[in-house]
């Protein structure tokens, strides 16, 4: 049943990630088909083509790796400037030796497509803002998705939160810095907590005079964390009856948690120790549903969170790389393959200690995350992403007001063919990563359960 449970985590995983792909691509299909731009090919995946069918100027299909997806677009660079024969020819660089005929057949292959009358509806005779817009539908697409999903998962599902009722009470500062040590002695710090009486099951409802409504333990951990050899004072109830006792705050070092409680690391995964208020007692968490003001906050949290994996990425590779090749263990916040995210939902489905419904919003947590990261890694300036193509038609811009400002005559339109060297280091960089965390997925895969 194991085995079955996992290939349907796997399967789900591969069907989202299509259907992400599927609608990335939408994202631009619009934009473009509303600007009148010819689009004649729609595809899912590489290679050679499955199916396929043809509506209007555009034939949809699938192909058989599943490894992306595109569509072309006519006229993406403009034609090869036209040479003046009246002036001797320039001996040609070793740059243009070398990539002077990749660049041509790369312009050709771009616009064997173009038709007479696709004059003037070119990619790269559309406005700026048209071009951007575009470009931009791809990338939005995903995040849309990804909100949409995450809104489904907090407002229906809920999100694990930290609530005011105490699950564990530690008998002093020994054990509770040190989850080995179970038994406390003499020359051991009593815990505040313990020492004041409460107990797992208590569910606090006041510190200080302040009420704490269930999920709000982080306003006790505040008052907590900032009153170290402060004497603070807590309601309780306990089997309906409700009680006040006082503690003191013993003075430690801690891991650093962020505005939603959870632990802060730094870029190569160690905790962020700061010194704090600290009493021995932890939080039951449960799912508690969330309104729908809060899907951006946590949308904006992940979202930093992966900004931080992309600027960080080639000190991820190294870390992926010794993890792979190594002794050490995957960071679980560190870059996954499309391999990894599958065999993650399939261990998700197969594990037994988790209910249906728990299973379920951590899947469509996982396509969430997954569209959001997409948003993210497509928007880095670099050719072939989108972001790249965004940047070459605000260059263009920047160029066509300086020529309306300054009067200049003759401006050509920005020819991002050009930078097709650049574009295949990058190709060749994402391959290598991509192989890279392909083999540590299913060599070295990040531990779960």
């Amino acid at each position: 049943m194991s085995v079955i449970l996992f290939i349907a985590g796997v399967l789900f995983m591969v069907l989202a990630v299509g259907l992400s792909i599927a609608l990335h691509e939408i994202g631009h299909l619009v934009p473009a088909k509303l600007f009148k731009l010819r689009v004649p090919q729609y595809m899912i995946g590489f290679g050679k083509t499955l199916v396929s069918f043809k509506r209007g100027e555009t034939q949809y299909g699938i192909k058989a790796l599943p490894l992306g997806g595109y569509i072309s677009m006519v006229g993406m660079y403009p034609p090869r400037p036209e040479t003046d024969d009246e002036q001797p020819a320039k001996k040609p660089s070793l740059f243009q030796k070398v990539f002077g005929q990749m660049v041509d057949d790369a312009r050709s292959q771009a616009n064997e497509n173009v038709l007479p009358s696709d004059e003037g509806r070119l990619f790269y005779q559309l406005p700026v803002y048209k071009r951007v817009i575009i470009m931009l539908g791809g990338p939005l697409m995903n995040l849309v998705i990804g909100f949409v999903v995450i809104a489904v998962v907090l407002t229906s599902f809920g999100q694990a939160t930290p609530t005011t009722t105490v699950s564990e009470v530690y008998q002093c500062i020994a054990s509770a810095e040190n989850a080995n040590k179970t038994e406390c002695t003499d020359k051991d710090v009593p815990a505040p907590a313990y020492e004041a009486g409460l107990r797992p099951g208590d569910t606090i409802t006041a510190v200080n005079g302040n009420a704490v409504e269930q999920g709000e333990w982080n306003k006790l951990t505040d008052v907590i964390r900032v009153n170290p050899g402060q004497s603070i004072t807590l309601e309780y109830q306990r089997d309906g009856q409700s009680h006040t006792t006082k503690l003191t705050p013993y003075l430690t070092d801690r891991p650093a948690t962020d505005d939603n409680g959870y632990v802060q690391t730094d870029d190569q995964g160690n905790y962020i120790m700061t010194k704090v208020g600290f009493v021995g007692m932890s939080s039951l968490q449960q799912d508690l549903t969330q309104p729908l003001s809060a899907v951006p906050g946590v949308i904006g949290d992940q979202l930093l969170t992966i900004g931080n994996v992309i600027l960080h990425l080639p000190q991820r590779m190294v870390d992926v790389a010794q993890a792979a090749f190594g002794d050490g263990q995957r960071d679980p916040n560190g870059p996954v393959s499309i391999v990894g995210v599958g065999r993650i939902a399939g261990e998700i489905s197969a594990e037994d200690s988790i209910s249906v419904a728990d299973k379920f919003a951590t899947l469509l947590s996982l396509v969430g995350g997954l569209n959001l990261a997409l948003f993210a890694f497509n928007l880095i300036p670099l050719l072939p992403l989108d972001g790249g193509h965004v940047v070459g038609a605000l260059y263009d811009g920047i160029k066509r007001l300086f020529a309306r400002v300054f009067n200049l005559k003759n401006i050509k339109p920005v020819d991002t063919v050009k930078l097709l060297p650049l574009t295949y280091v990058v190709v060749v960089a994402m391959l290598v990563m991509g192989g890279l965390l392909i083999y540590a997925d299913i060599f070295k895969p990040i531990q779960l359960f």
